[in-house]
């Protein structure tokens, strides 16, 4: 939470990634037996990683630390894919990991494009934000609705893949996974309603300027991808 974007953009679109990829890299590849013995573990891991991550989202009051937290819940149901050790899974696990690494970095992008202009991180002292910043919350509202994974974004079609894989091989693993883009929905639609919507906050007193040229080349392309990963 308190690195800088760019500390943040790495950690989420690649580092959070490096273990995911050493498990099907190496442990899927070399000891296939002991992946389908450990599964039930990873299962339980996993889902118990995506259920207490997402209720820990939903009580954040910082803006990047509900976005880091809401890592940690994807990153389960990538391994929960992982451990299906069948082709849907698999490849739904690879898939989310790509669009995850797109949208996390595309959301700490905008969060930080918001600090920079009223010095605060906390969500209590935002709202109305669509009314002076109208570009702005439509970037935020493509990047805030693939990470919950609404269909025809991107993280949906991993999610949705890792969800059909864990299917083949246990009904309730699928189910509580599901559950996991249930509680997604609850932190992001919480966090785009409460920045975006509603009268202008009393703590934001001057009205700042939209997008620049310079900021949409950033986070423009980041919400691009995302719809079209998802088609």
């Amino acid at each position: 939470m308190e690195a800088p974007v760019a500390g943040s953009v790495l950690l989420a679109g690649v580092l959070i990634k490096l273990g995911s990829y050493g498990i099907i890299r190496y442990l899927v590849g070399l000891t296939p037996v002991a992946c389908e013995y450990f599964a039930p573990v990873m299962y339980t891991l996993s889902i118990l990683g995506i259920i207490y991550a997402s209720i820990t989202t939903i009580r954040q009051t910082d803006l990047k630390r509900i976005i880091a937290y809401s890592s940690v819940g994807h990153m389960g149901i990538v391994t929960i894919g992982i451990f299906t050790m069948n082709v849907e899974g698999i490849e739904g696990s690879i898939y989310l990991q790509i669009a995850h690494g797109i949208v996390s970095s595309g959301l700490f992008i905008v969060v930080t494009q918001l600090y920079e202009r009223y010095h605060t991180r906390i969500v209590k002292y935002y709202r109305g934000v669509t009314m002076t910043m109208p570009l702005y919350s439509v970037v935020f509202l493509i990047l805030t609705m693939s990470n919950i994974g609404v269909p025809g974004t991107s993280n949906y079609i991993g999610e949705i893949m890792a969800i059909a894989g864990a299917m083949e091989e246990n009904g309730v693993v699928a189910v509580m996974a599901a559950l996991g883009m249930i509680l997604s929905a609850a932190y992001g639609l919480f966090l785009y309603n409460r920045v975006c919507f509603g009268g202008i906050s009393a703590y934001m007193t001057e009205a700042p300027r939209d997008l620049t040229r310079r900021e949409m080349y950033v986070v423009g392309p980041l919400a691009g991808l995302a719809i079209i990963l998802g088609i």
